[in-house]
């Protein structure tokens, strides 16, 4: 076997060890985030509040609380791991906590929607959190030509992977007596994130320090947080950075906030619970094809164009538009 072949089996390894995290962390999106919690949050856990209307306000609220917690954690942490070079350290540090707040979702009953507020927000912070190093880890991962196929591989694991599960739970909730079937998927979402976590601590290394060594009498946080400003004040220098920052803002945390809210609302409008996941299940499906076929439109100098295209479809714009951040940053292996 010739050092050619052992290095592309070996990129190969490491390629499909960072995919399976996509594959294992995407069961929360689906089963709690999107289908499965919302419900029980408004039907069970919510049972107790003055009406339906009120458990869609606080599962609201508390959607907003994580996604907040993650915007002022993350900028932080980022710079933080790479001084440290602890990319991996940091990821497995938020999708710890996202599996243990799933985790203990299992205790939840009727009336405990306070309790449920508190885990949900406590998964939805790991979940989030976890993402950030993960897609960090991208660069570092997937030949800078092989980038696009690698994120669209990514999604599309995600989107099967957190399909099959859901399936399973459907059939959980449909055939276990009494709310056994929802709070033993709660479960099921932790076992399966943390297993098929397991392939890329294991195969993926960790990144080298985007710095130099400290100087004496420099710290972490004082260096990390010079780097926050220094960004802040360069972004002028990068317009259409500045438009895509806004753009996401307004664009993609929207839809996010539309999957987290969408089966809580159907509910209090009274679609049937079976119904409502079963839809967000086709859905789920939907997207493997897409991702694939939009992770193969941008080209290297055709960046903007296809993260344009990929905006108006929801279900296959993350691999463009993560293309797309490449193509306008001055320096892609941050």
């Amino acid at each position: 076997m010739t050092a050619a072949v052992k290095e592309e089996r070996s990129y190969r390894r490491v390629v499909n060890a960072w995919c399976m995290y996509d594959w294992a962390n995407s069961a929360f999106a689906t089963t709690i985030l999107a289908a499965v919690l919302p419900v029980y949050y408004s039907q069970v856990a919510g049972a107790t509040l003055p009406s339906e209307a009120t458990a869609t306000a606080y599962w609201s609220l508390g959607l907003s609380i994580s996604l907040l917690i993650v915007a002022v954690l993350s900028p932080i942490l980022g710079t933080v791991s790479d001084v440290m070079r602890g990319k991996k350290r940091f990821l497995a540090l938020f999708a710890g906590i996202g599996i243990l707040g799933t985790a203990l979702l299992v205790v939840v009953t009727t009336g405990d929607w306070l309790l449920g507020s508190i885990l949900a927000i406590l998964g939805r912070v790991g979940f989030n959190g976890s993402i950030t190093f993960y897609d960090a880890l991208l660069p570092h991962v997937a030949r800078e030509d092989d980038r696009d196929r690698v994120s669209a591989r990514g999604y599309a694991m995600g989107y099967l992977g957190g399909g099959l599960l859901l399936a399973v739970n459907v059939a959980m909730i449909m055939f276990l007596p009494g709310t056994w079937g929802p709070r033993l998927s709660f479960l099921s979402v932790a076992i399966w994130w943390a297993v098929f976590s397991i392939p890329l601590f294991r195969r993926v290394p960790e990144p080298p320090a985007a710095t130099a060594t400290l100087a004496p009498g420099q710290s972490v946080l004082r260096v990390s947080w010079e780097r926050i400003v220094g960004t802040f004040k360069d972004i002028r220098r990068y317009r259409q950075l500045f438009k895509y920052l806004i753009a996401f803002l307004i664009y993609n945390d929207g839809i996010g906030t539309i999957i987290g809210v969408a089966a809580i609302y159907g509910a209090e409008l009274g679609f049937g619970s079976t119904e409502l996941i079963l839809a967000l299940l086709l859905v789920q499906f939907a997207g493997i094809p897409f991702s694939l076929i939009f992770g193969r439109l941008p080209k290297p100098a055709e960046g903007e164009p296809a993260g344009s295209a990929a905006a108006m479809r929801p279900i296959g714009c993350q691999p463009s538009t993560r293309r797309f951040w490449m193509s306008i940053s001055p320096d892609s292996t941050r």
